[in-house]
């Protein structure tokens, strides 16, 4: 912290920046500090935004390895079951009970899937709400 902040702070009632100017220079240079940070917390949200998005996108190429990887296992684990049902009845029963095993797997999966895709709000309601307060926030309401 600067000796001047320290100044400023400590005599409040006589900022040295105040006096012998006008109300247009101080509402104007307002303005020019409220557009500098506003510029600024752009910025900064930018290069959160952008980081996470990084993140994100290699957290998601792992999620696909691994799905890929769980795909082959089940593929491999449904040919092992294929194989064994075929040592004790027909190869093409047996391939039959594989498929409906998987029909019912799939058919639960897609169940579950709807439904939690109707709880799915794709507008954002508190961002939304927040948006219409502001212009009565900044009018002082």
């Amino acid at each position: 912290m600067s000796d001047t902040y320290a100044d400023q702070r400590a005599t409040p009632s006589e900022p040295p920046e105040v006096h012998g100017r006008s109300v247009g220079e101080l509402i104007g240079e307002v303005s020019n500090d409220l557009s500098t940070l506003m510029r600024q917390e752009l910025a900064l949200a930018k290069a959160e935004v952008k980081a996470e998005a990084t993140k994100t996108g290699k957290a998601a190429g792992m999620l696909g390895g691994a799905g890929f990887a769980g795909y082959m296992v089940a593929l491999f684990a449904s040919i092992a079951l294929w194989w064994a049902l075929a040592n004790g009845m027909d190869e093409a029963w047996a391939a039959l009970i594989v498929a409906a095993l998987w029909t019912v797997v799939g058919a639960v999966l897609y169940s579950l899937g709807r439904s939690r895709l109707k709880t799915v709000h794709p507008k954002p309601e508190r961002t939304v709400q927040t948006l219409k307060e502001v212009p009565d926030a900044l009018k002082g309401n």
